[in-house]
């Protein structure tokens, strides 16, 4: 991983906070190599966008692929729909206060609403009035109409394998002449530079 980062030279890298070590871990050891040869690595900071920093899933502990509880946003609208409406809740009935702070469903909204749309559901839940199914189907709106033009772009690129792979191979090039020149300096600092 912390070749990865070093390689491309990148001064900020987006991370959850949960993967926010793995971060020191390259800068660790960039900070290491600059200090015996010189400034010679970028070291990068992590971004962390507190907002998003821990994604719910669909069972209410931290959204991943190892828990299984996740929501392919680029699935069929069918297929996000069937997820959402199978997240598990609690049996307070609509009219009773809830805590959307300790609530998948709002978990999951908030980070796709309005700052607007979002604080007025969460009065509804501290106040009663708003029961599970509707947002259910709140969020299964927002999570269709968010990710819609993205759900677009993946399934044309999907229809053109020949076109993918044209990128993927632009990209690499520019990744390998980036990691090149970073690869040159390391070697030219340790004094192996051919």
């Amino acid at each position: 991983m912390a070749a990865d980062i070093l390689g491309m030279a990148g001064t900020a890298v987006p991370v959850g906070a949960d993967q926010a070590q793995h971060l020191e871990v390259t800068r660790d050891v960039a900070v290491a190599f600059n200090r015996s040869y010189g400034s010679v690595l970028t070291v990068p900071d992590a971004v962390v966008d507190q907002d998003v920093a821990v994604i719910l899933g669909t069972d209410g502990r931290k959204m991943s692929k190892s828990y299984d509880n996740v929501i392919p946003v680029l699935a069929p609208p069918e297929e996000i729909d069937r997820l959402v409406r199978g997240m598990v809740t609690d049996s307070r009935r609509p009219e009773e206060p809830k805590d959307p702070a300790t609530c998948a469903l709002y978990g999951l909204y908030r980070n796709l609403a309005t700052p607007e749309e979002a604080r007025a559901l969460a009065e509804r839940y501290t106040a009663g009035g708003v029961g599970y199914g509707e947002v259910k189907a709140l969020l299964t709106e927002a999570l269709i109409a968010t990710f819609g033009a993205a759900r677009e772009r993946y399934q044309a690129l999907i229809d053109d394998p020949a076109g993918v792979d044209v990128v993927l191979s632009e990209g690499a090039e520019r990744a390998r002449d980036r990691a090149r020149d970073v690869l040159n300096r390391v070697r030219s600092a340790r004094g192996l530079a051919a």
